[in-house]
């Protein structure tokens, strides 16, 4: 079996673009990987065609052959569109691979540890500016049994935190906190924004709120003073969306900057290099959560990914994609409790509905999170869940 074709689709996905890869071979098995950069996808789709020459002819099950030469024979290493170009194509060899055996990937990369996994709401919020508005959203996600929110409440804020925007922020998750309880776990997202003395200043404001976890407290080009904030922090510190490959994971482990590691899988490398990263943070007793902020191929490869890393220890998953979401793919999220189940198909378990991806067009979208519209996620009534029985209700 032979790998003949590489396809890219990019799509608009509202508040980004996803992008797709599907890898076609001569015996008519296909897979599909995602390799969702949220920008620079021309440059990604550019990327995915100067890497055919190097794809081209191979089978589709020698994924680690695979890896291996691309990225050796690549002079310019890491990077987010070479990683994400080879890594959903990658991904997509693993689709393949499973649907070649009849077997889940779990099954391919150990066998089952959990048969479902906790999972954190992101994009719970949609359009919540106030602590008043943020609570409320916060008590609607969890009555639908959610038990873990994600948010990102700084504003327009870089690099500093002016007092007044500190007593916002903080208000927010304090009205947040009072909304849910004491027994749902709070997550704070600062999107790599700050220097060292405001994170730590955000830090310690966050304490008395009993946070899970601060996620990206600084920009990810200086893992030195990374692992300064971690030092220092009253709350655990969680990163490495932005880090490629195990060498980059390496430098993160050494350095002890986080208290849970965060691979992307479809920028860090791929599905397997991911496993790799996991089995180095097993080695330091630090638990893994993969980076998932991204459309539902992205999300089928997590849970495939979860179902086997010892030291996995809660998914992400956006809460209101909308109604397209379900028009695009056959994803089935089975939701309970504040748990995901691991799906049990073949490859990924999920099909891309490829005729309907050119109803929405690419999109040029930029990054709002110096905008102060991170919560600007939907458009007013398209937030909706898509969780198995749950696809009407509006946040």
């Amino acid at each position: 079996m032979k790998i003949t074709d590489i396809k890219t689709f990019i799509i608009d996905a509202f508040r980004t673009n996803w992008t797709f890869l599907k890898v076609e071979t001569d015996e008519g098995l296909y897979g599909w990987g995602e390799a969702s950069l949220g920008t620079q996808e021309k440059a990604l789709s550019g990327c995915v065609e100067d890497l055919k020459r190097l794809i081209l002819g191979r089978d589709p099950r020698e994924i680690e052959r695979m890896y291996f030469e691309v990225y050796r024979d690549i002079y310019w290493k890491g990077g987010p569109v070479l990683m994400s170009a080879i890594s959903g194509i990658e991904m997509a060899m693993w689709d393949i691979t499973g649907k070649f055996f009849n077997a889940p990937v779990y099954a391919l990369m150990g066998g089952k540890m959990r048969d479902s996994v906790r999972m954190y709401a992101n994009a719970w919020f949609v359009g919540a500016r106030t602590p008043e508005e943020f609570a409320k959203a916060a008590r609607k996600a969890v009555g639908l049994g959610v038990t873990a929110l994600k948010w990102d409440p700084f504003g327009k804020a870089h690099m500093t935190l002016g007092t007044r925007e500190m007593t916002r922020a903080s208000a927010i998750v304090g009205a947040v906190r009072e909304a849910v309880g004491p027994e749902i776990d709070l997550l704070i997202e600062c999107h790599g924004r700050f220097n060292a003395c405001t994170a730590l200043q955000i830090a310690h404001e966050l304490q008395q709120y009993k946070v899970m976890l601060m996620e990206e407290p600084c920009p990810p080009d200086n893992l030195a003073v990374l692992a300064e904030i971690h030092a220092k922090s009253p709350v655990p510190i969680a990163a490495g969306e932005r880090v490629y490959t195990k060498f980059g994971f390496d430098d993160l482990f050494a350095r002890n900057a986080v208290d849970i590691a965060q691979p992307d899988i479809f920028h860090c490398g791929g599905m397997f290099e991911a496993k790799k990263i996991a089995a180095m943070a097993e080695a330091k007793h630090i638990p893994v959560s993969f980076h998932n902020p991204s459309g539902p191929v992205s999300n089928a490869a997590i849970l495939q990914l979860a179902a086997c890393t010892p030291n996995f220890l809660i998914h992400e998953i956006m809460l209101t994609d909308g109604t397209f979401r379900k028009r695009i793919t056959d994803e089935c999220v089975e939701f309970d409790k504040g748990f995901i189940r691991i799906p049990d198909a073949p490859g990924l378990g999920i099909e891309v509905n490829e005729s309907v991806l050119a109803e929405y067009p690419y999109y040029p979208r930029n990054l709002r999170h110096y905008t102060g519209a991170v919560t600007d996620i939907r458009a007013k009534g398209d937030a909706i869940c898509y969780f198995k029985g749950m696809e009407h209700e509006i946040f």
